[in-house]
């Protein structure tokens, strides 16, 4: 479990390698990561240059921030070009979804899900339950621009009402609707400078 008594120094983003059919979804990227080269935050991300994640990418890298990508092999075609790879700040390079994904883990001292597809979602509800079963207390964020995770959100809200969701106490992702207000969230949070139902929109019943 993560000592709650250290400052967040870096922010895992999960989100699309598509830029998807809102121009908000690009726009909230490069909004976050402004954000969080602004406050420090160094970003820790899944590697692609393209779509949403690219912008989050070039959102901190333009703000003087610093950013790290994890990519398995596989894929670095796919999300991304070797030449854009090269300027990060740090690549790491895995042999496997498997190991990219406790990488960020154990880089990571919080969480953010933008919009995103299936591999998005699944990266998050792994946090989600790892938060559950009480191996971290890290911050996790939904960034709900434009609603995107409404559906999302009202499932988890049904899976609690049927008696699903478990020790609720370690399940409370903090739920954002404005990309510049994701950060003074997190920070916030770690802090324990504002009250539980203040944090953004904090799940129902979560």
């Amino acid at each position: 479990m993560s000592d709650t008594t250290l400052p967040i120094r870096s922010v895992c983003v999960y989100c699309g390698s598509q830029p998807g059919r809102s121009s908000s979804y690009v726009e909230a990227g490069r909004a976050l990561g402004r954000s969080m080269a602004e406050n420090h935050l160094q970003l820790i991300y899944g590697g692609g240059t393209r779509g949403i994640m690219g912008a989050v990418a070039s959102g901190v890298l333009s703000a003087g921030g610093r950013v790290t990508g994890i990519i398995p092999e596989f894929l670095i075609d796919m999300e991304a070009t070797r030449h854009s790879l090269g300027q990060l700040s740090e690549l790491i390079v895995t042999p496997d979804m498997h190991a990219r994904k406790h990488k960020m883990f154990e880089r990571a001292d919080a969480f953010v899900t933008l919009p995103g597809g299936i591999g998005t979602l699944e990266e998050i509800v792994e946090i989600m339950t790892w938060a559950q079963l009480g191996r971290h207390r890290k911050p996790m964020v939904f960034a709900n621009i434009g609603g995107f995770w409404d559906p999302m959100l009202k499932l988890i809200r049904h899976m609690a009402d049927e008696g699903f969701i478990h020790h609720a106490d370690l399940v409370q992702p903090i739920v954002v609707d404005e990309a510049e207000a994701i950060v003074p969230a997190i920070l916030q949070h770690w802090a324990g400078k504002v009250d539980r139902e203040g944090e953004g929109r904090i799940i129902d019943k979560l």
